[in-house]
């Protein structure tokens, strides 16, 4: 049915539709509507089925884009499920979350005079359509292993790999310092961009397919953790997979403030609210009826001062050093936030917070971008008496994440970490400074994107496959 493909020259790409603004503003809802089977077909026709896929190139993952794309447009929804399952763990969430302009649509062949194809809904359409019809099924092992295996982390790089090493047959159990399934994706990712029964519905299909999960367990060296050793004593191999909650400060005047607060806290906050919890410090963490100012560009910039609206705030103010064009998050969530009423200042940086007592105020200066440097990226500098004011009764600063120090956090000096504290393991490898433990997502790789930390799930899996597999070789020889 080749005849149904390469409609871009016939047919204008379409995104799901959108909510009305006035309405998504009210809640935390997922902002997008569901593709009909109609429109998801359409849009699937689209693609130009190229020799050479750019959006599998630049895709973590290698999704087979162009298959599952085609299978759609021929109304083969099952097999378009199983394609785009064989090598990603968890579509529904990457069709929600990822930066999709910046990754497969950004880099589609046909997007010059045509527009990209419209890839991330349609991959979420496709699992949406996989759970409604029963399709998406645990991945049980053939046979059973008797080797154990500690995953430290249940974000999306401890949750890859814990599905890959429980299809191979090992006795996976996951541990988290938190009470719910799927670190910063649960606690840090607003619901109006991942709806939180997403990863409910993940979380029992893990533990249907045998999973054991172990949450509230925090590991370290403190009273009432956990310790490294003793896992690594518990189990054949451990995998760590913590991501990097440590935020990065701005140290300015005024720094010490009431009403200064990490983004971090601020979406955890509303997020329990989500779950009908009452978070600690509630009318600090909370927007509602105040002006406020978010520092910083990136995606978590952009869910802060989306989820500052949807809490009644006064007034929101993105201040940002660089220009538009610069900016480390996605432009579609800056156009998300725009139209919901977010007002960027951009090449703006703050230099002093002010108030007595509580923040009032956020004063800042006007940037300007230099000259681009050998790799192409301008520098900013401050722009000479350019100070002004910005009203604000809530500050949040999202200018990113670091990792913990965990070779103190858990009295493990012999861990290394590289200059940056991140885990340090061989290029292209997963195997840390100790034996058997092994490392992955962002952890490793610094701050990065969900999808990268399932690749990184996925592969650890297969390195501590062929490591316990080489091991138990060896134990059989020496029996012998």
């Amino acid at each position: 049915m080749a005849e149904r493909m390469l409609q871009f020259v016939s047919l204008p790409q379409a995104q799901p539709e959108k909510r009305a603004v006035e309405e998504r503003r009210q809640d935390f809802g997922e902002i997008y509507r569901a593709f009909s089977v109609e429109r998801a077909e359409v849009q699937a026709s689209r693609c130009s089925q190229c020799g050479v896929p750019f959006c599998s190139v630049h895709c973590p993952l290698g999704n087979n884009i162009p298959d599952w794309l085609k299978l759609t447009a021929e109304n083969r929804l099952e097999e378009a499920y199983e394609v785009s399952a064989a090598t990603n763990t968890f579509p529904e969430i990457c069709g929600r979350i990822c930066p999709q302009d910046r990754l497969c649509e950004g880099n589609c062949v046909i997007q010059k005079g045509f527009s990209s194809v419209t890839i991330g809904a349609v991959e979420k359409f496709i699992t949406e359509t996989a759970f409604e019809n029963g399709w998406v099924k645990p991945s049980l092992p053939s046979s059973e292993r008797e080797e154990s295996i500690g995953v430290v982390g249940a974000g999306p790089a401890g949750l890859a790999a814990a599905e890959r090493l429980r299809a191979l047959g090992y006795q996976v159990h996951v541990y988290d310092r938190h009470d719910r399934v799927g670190g910063l994706m649960v606690y840090g990712i607003p619901s109006f961009k991942l709806e939180k029964h997403v990863l409910d519905r993940r979380h029992r299909l893990m533990e249907e397919q045998g999973v054991v999960f172990h949450l509230s367990t925090p590991i370290g060296a403190g009273a009432g953790e956990t310790a490294l050793d003793t896992l690594r004593a518990r189990h054949d191999a451990v995998f760590v997979a913590t991501g990097v909650y440590k935020t990065r400060e701005v140290k300015l005047p005024g720094s010490g403030l009431s009403g200064i607060v990490q983004a971090l806290d601020f979406l955890t906050a509303s997020n329990r609210r989500g779950y009908h919890e009452a978070p600690g410090d509630d009318a600090v963490l909370h927007a509602g009826g105040k002006n406020v100012v978010v520092i910083g560009g990136g995606d978590t910039a952009m869910d802060c001062v989306r989820t500052s609206i949807r809490q009644g705030a006064k007034s929101v103010t993105c201040l940002y050093r660089r220009d538009r064009a610069n900016m480390p998050g996605s432009m579609q969530e800056v156009k998300n936030a725009e139209e919901e009423g977010v007002r960027f200042t951009w090449l703006a940086a703050p230099e002093a917070f002010l108030g007595d007592g509580a923040v009032a105020g956020v004063r800042a200066h006007r940037m300007r971008l230099s000259l681009p440097d050998a790799t192409g990226r301008q520098s900013v500098e401050p722009m000479p008496e350019s100070a002004f004011t910005v009203e604000a009764e809530l500050v949040v600063e999202a200018l990113g994440f670091e990792p913990e120090d965990l070779p103190a956090l858990w009295d493990a000096p012999d861990l290394d970490v590289t200059k940056w504290g991140t885990l340090k393991v061989a290029p292209g490898r997963f195997q840390t400074s100790l034996p058997g433990v092994f490392a992955g997502g962002d952890i490793v790789r610094g701050a990065s994107l969900v999808v990268w930390a399932i690749r990184d799930g996925r592969d650890a899996a297969a390195e501590i496959h062929d490591h316990l597999t080489a091991k138990a070789g060896v134990e059989r020889e020496m029996a012998e």
